[in-house]
């Protein structure tokens, strides 16, 4: 009886895997049994970085909202609690965006924001 060798498929396998793993330190990048565990780890680390990433940029532009709002004596809850109040629909990456590179238009935003804070308080 003939022996079985892996062929075409398995060699094709394993080299994909080789190439994935190109860039790896050591035997990672070198032996396929490590370099499987080592490719896929990357690539479920990579699955769940493409989500936390959303999440690490939104905390990013509150971080910077909040500094610039505190520079107008105001916290970034009441910042955003008065741009609801005063009607102004603007994500968090714009109003950080504006902070950094528009500091005057922020301030602006900041004063309206205020203002409908006062009307809220009073009524």
């Amino acid at each position: 009886m003939s022996r079985v060798v892996g062929g075409t498929k398995g060699h094709d396998k394993r080299k994909k895997i080789l190439d994935q793993a190109k860039g790896y330190w050591g035997r990672r990048s070198k032996l396929y049994r490590t370099a499987k565990d080592a490719v896929t780890k990357a690539l479920s680390y990579a699955y769940r970085d493409r989500k936390q990433k959303k999440r690490d940029f939104r905390r990013l532009w509150i971080v910077r909202i909040s500094a610039a709002c505190r520079n107008d004596g105001i916290t970034y809850s009441q910042f955003m609690h008065g741009l609801q109040t005063a009607g102004i629909v603007m994500n968090r990456k714009a109003l950080s965006n504006m902070a950094i590179e528009d500091a005057a238009a922020f301030k602006e935003v900041v004063v309206k924001a205020k203002e409908a804070l006062g009307s809220g308080l009073g009524a």
